[in-house]
């Protein structure tokens, strides 16, 4: 289940581009399959945006409401924002999207929280709304006209290499920190399984976690699974999934995690118990966590771009509304890859980085 890829360190960071390159993206032809959801042409009045997030509680979604507001106010668009108590609210977000049909808005940026959303997204597109996804690839593509998003099995394929690669050979005892234990998400499995297998640890099935083998050979030497816990992307869900871990082997000396702010509650726990020498590794590259690599809390995290995936967005839903023009995937990809970079002050042979001081002049938050 090997997922190569050849891209540069310059071609991963297209997202320290401006939006402008929105000129140069080709808006024309949209490869996705879902049929076109509204009719086109100039509209006659404001046009009516709703942003739904996860939640407010973590800053990458704070970030992305930011662009947001800035990229609406430049495009004369009447933003509307909304988000879930918590990460992996459904209903509020369910909520919010029939709210945005109700009141006649052209279109949904969304970051979809689970399975229950996308059937709400469907029903918003067959009401005529263009819908985008970001951040958050849905498992239904018919409930979207497009996603833009982080290549999450690349970026965790990232911190699975630089991981293998600071190990030099010695035993992998491992933590996995993920998202959600009750659902599916497709943030939550690519990370994971791009980080196993940027390790060059056999996933199984690549659509599900945790049933790798426990026990086993990585690409430096030997590893072994403690086990998955979820956190919720949160920082007193990261503590918790950690305590519970180290409960069953004190051992650990790597830790995988979801996001910076479960890494953040992950290495609180561990230095409660005494280890401060345990990998962290992470996926966001907001501001925080960049100083959190600077400092040596976490060893590597594959920074993302919140603030493109809105504006992108956003300028996606005024060009589809006034010139019928659709966004194109990127190539091989069924969503525009908005780019990642890998950064750490510890770089590893063989595995593409940037290093904090570049890292915290393109970071968010």
């Amino acid at each position: 289940m090997n997922r190569t890829t050849t891209q540069s360190t310059v071609t991963r960071m297209i997202a320290a581009a401006s939006v402008a390159t929105l000129a140069t993206i080709g808006f024309a032809g949209c490869s996705s399959n879902a049929s076109s959801s509204s009719t086109t042409g100039a509209a006659s009045g404001p046009i009516g945006v709703s942003l739904i997030v996860k939640t407010t509680t973590n800053p990458f979604f704070v970030a992305m409401e930011d662009g947001a507001k800035k990229a609406a106010d430049a495009a004369g668009v009447t933003l509307t924002l909304a988000a879930g108590k918590a990460d992996g609210d459904e209903a509020s977000q369910i909520t919010a999207v029939e709210n945005a049909i109700s009141k006649g808005d052209k279109g949904i940026l969304i970051t979809p929280t689970g399975p229950s959303v996308e059937d709400a997204l469907v029903k918003a597109r067959a009401a005529g709304l263009f819908v985008i996804a970001l951040d958050t690839p849905p498992t239904n593509k018919d409930s979207v006209d497009i996603t833009f998003a982080t290549d999450n099995y690349l970026a965790g394929q990232d911190i699975g290499k630089w991981t293998a690669a600071k190990l030099a050979g010695q035993k992998a005892t491992i933590a996995m920190l993920d998202l959600f234990g009750d659902k599916i998400v497709s943030v939550d499995v690519n990370r994971d399984q791009g980080f196993l297998d940027g390790m060059g640890i056999n996933t199984a099935d690549k659509a599900k976690n945790g049933d790798e083998a426990k026990t086993g050979t990585y690409s430096g030497g030997d590893y072994e699974i403690v086990g998955n816990e979820p956190t919720n992307g949160a920082e007193d869900g990261g503590r918790t999934a950690a305590e519970t871990l180290l409960s069953k082997n004190p051992n650990i000396n790597v830790v995988y995690t979801i996001n910076e702010p479960a890494a953040y509650g992950a290495y609180q726990a561990f230095k409660a118990a005494g280890k401060t020498d345990m990998i962290v590794v992470s996926i966001d590259g907001g501001c925080a966590g960049v100083k959190q690599v600077k400092d040596g809390i976490i060893g590597a995290t594959a920074q993302q771009y919140p603030v493109k995936m809105a504006e992108l967005g956003v300028q996606a839903i005024v060009d589809l509304i006034n010139k019928g023009a659709k966004p194109t995937t990127s190539p091989g990809l069924d969503f525009y890859n908005t780019g990642v970079a890998l950064v750490t002050d510890a770089p590893q042979t063989g595995v593409d980085s940037i290093d904090t001081t570049k890292a915290s002049g393109i970071c968010w938050g």
